[in-house]
């Protein structure tokens, strides 16, 4: 069954069990690899996209519910919020394996997006669903801290 999904601006076809975790979708139909599998449970969070705006799980979200909401997947990833993330997890040397960065990026961007100075609270708040192995988790809330300070400073 055909099902149609807009994903970072553009409609897409998916021939696929209605049932089908957006993650398979993304992966294994559009061949967009960065959105990434890790648990299958929505524990880790490598499997963060954007669902208007909001962070969510891809791997427990069927394609049937999501409807005419848009998707922004990693590759998607474009607003000024999300360049800044960007640049900081760069500039900062956050990574250290990669495998969950797409999805801490994809968490961060949705926090600065609705909270443009965040606390340490409200970073680990946000960012409690995604599990880093590498432990990096200083280095991502200094990247955070930093992307946030730095779009501050270019709306002066």
């Amino acid at each position: 069954m055909a099902i149609s999904l807009k994903i970072n601006g553009e409609k897409h076809q998916v021939d696929a069990d209605p049932d089908t975790p957006l993650l398979w979708a993304i992966r294994d139909h559009l061949d967009m690899t960065g959105t990434k599998f890790g648990c299958g449970i929505a524990s880790c969070g490598a499997c963060t996209v954007h669902l208007n705006g909001q962070a969510v799980r891809s791997c427990v979200l069927p394609i049937s519910v999501i409807g005419d909401q848009e998707i922004t997947t990693i590759e998607g990833l474009s607003s000024r919020e999300g360049k800044a993330i960007q640049a900081a997890w760069d500039e900062l040397a956050v990574v250290q394996c990669g495998y969950c960065q797409s999805g801490q990026i994809m968490s961060a961007t949705a926090l600065l997006e609705n909270n443009a100075s965040p606390n340490d609270a409200d970073i680990d708040a946000a960012l409690s669903g995604n599990i880093c192995r590498c432990s990096t988790y200083t280095r991502i809330r200094a990247a955070v801290k930093h992307a946030s300070q730095t779009i501050s400073v270019k709306e002066v």
